[in-house]
Order: C-alpha cells, then structure tokens, then sequence
C-alpha cells in the first residue's frame, strides 16, 4: 500500500532510469515533487525500499533500480502506459465505486480478482463528533465480495461510543455513500454541516437522534435539517 507521494516517487524514477539510464539525484526528485528538503525524499525512499519496490546498488551514488511496480500499471512498452508516463499518475481523492471489475485505472489491487484498495480518508469519532477529514493520502484493502454496487470510502474509528455494536477505537469502517437511511441504521451523519460522526441513526418525528452503541454515553438528539446522512456502514476491518 503505497502513499501518493511514494506513487509519484516511484513513477518519476521509473521514467528517469528509461529516459536517462540512470536514477536522479535526490535534488532532482525533491523539485519534481515540489518538497521543500532532501529528507522527505530520504524517508519516501526509505518507505518503498521496505515495501520491496526500490532497490538501492551501495557504494554507488545515484543507484536506485525500480523493483517492480504497483499491479494497476499498464504492461511495459503499452500505449496506455506511455501516455501515463508522459502525463503522470493520476489519483483521484474521491470515492471508488464497488460495482466495477478489476483492474480499474487508479485503482491498485491486492491481487487480480481478489481486492481493491479504497481510500482512507481519515479518522472519524465514535465518542464525540470531529470535524470530517477530506484528504485521502492512504488506502485499505477491501475483498471485492464485501461490496455491493454503489460508491465506497474507508473510515478509521477513534473512540468508543460503538462498543457495543462491535466496533472498537483503531478500527476500519467501510462506508457505502448515501444520502439517506433507515432508522436502526449505523450511518456516518454530518452536523451542521461541520462535524461527522458513526452513530445508530434513529428517526422521532421531525427529529433525528444519533444514537451511541456504549451505555457511557449519551443519544443526541437534532432537527432533521440540522443532520445529513453521508453513508452507510456496511463492513468493517480490523487487524491484531
């Protein structure tokens, strides 16, 4: 699972070593990934070396050797992949549908069949309500058969309001976008239009409680036009 600027690191040394035959210098990949040192670079390097992606020649200056590359890329030599290489890796920060076959472009998958990666957009309250974080940087695998039609995005969960439905501090929250819900539903709610939140949502007339899984805390109750309904949970991953 890769960052998008580890993607970006990865791509640009890529078309270098095709261009040049050689990998570029560590000025070189700062200014084409616009940061502001030398030691972001370290640390990128660093990352995609553990995930097996570069490999360094030591003893050699500018000696990076691209081990492979993410399985959504175009075979070597494609028309597709030469247009990508030209242009750049294009992300897209924004949900990805369920209702697609694999191999899908900017999508990585885990494997052929088995996976695709959504985007993690970032942690979401199940105590209090936090303010929503829109800037997917990670991503998650997600078995392909855990989806249904519609779009999806990834959630992580801090605090402990959902115990009791089974959902703890730390865990990943699969969300299928919706705008609307029925009652008994656990759904991610937006407040005011400032604050998102996991809760069971539960209807009382022209008002809306979003109601917690833990007996410490407390149902909060708004006006239905005080609430939005962003999505609805409909899987979630741990890991130990």
């Amino acid at each position: 699972m890769l960052t998008k600027k580890q993607y970006e690191l990865l791509m640009y040394i890529d078309r270098h070593l095709k261009e040049t035959g050689f990998s570029p210098s560590f000025e070189e990949m700062k200014d084409a990934l616009k940061l502001k040192s030398k030691s972001g670079i370290h640390r990128l390097i660093t990352a995609l070396e553990e995930r097996g992606f570069l490999g360094r020649r030591h003893h050699r200056a500018r000696a990076l050797d691209v081990l492979r590359l993410p399985e959504n890329l175009a075979p070597r030599g494609s028309e597709t992949q030469t247009a990508a290489e030209e242009t750049g890796p294009a992300f897209s920060p924004t949900v990805i549908r369920g209702d697609f076959t694999p191999k899908i472009p900017g999508v990585r998958a885990a494997s052929d069949a088995a996976a695709i990666q959504l985007p993690l957009y970032g942690r979401i309250a199940a105590g209090l309500p936090i303010e929503a974080l829109r800037d997917p940087t990670n991503y998650v695998d997600m078995p392909m058969h855990m989806l249904g039609s519609g779009e999806h995005y990834a959630l992580e969960v801090a605090g402990d309001s959902m115990v009791e439905a089974g959902i703890l501090d730390g865990d990943t929250v699969v969300i299928r976008k919706s705008d609307a819900a029925d009652t008994g539903q656990i759904v991610v709610a937006l407040v005011d239009d400032a604050e998102v939140t996991l809760k069971r949502l539960r209807r009382r007339g022209n008002s809306i409680a979003l109601e917690p899984c833990n007996v410490r805390h407390e149902t909060r109750i708004f006006p239905a036009d005080r609430v939005k309904v962003q999505g609805k949970l409909v899987a979630l991953l741990r890991r130990y």
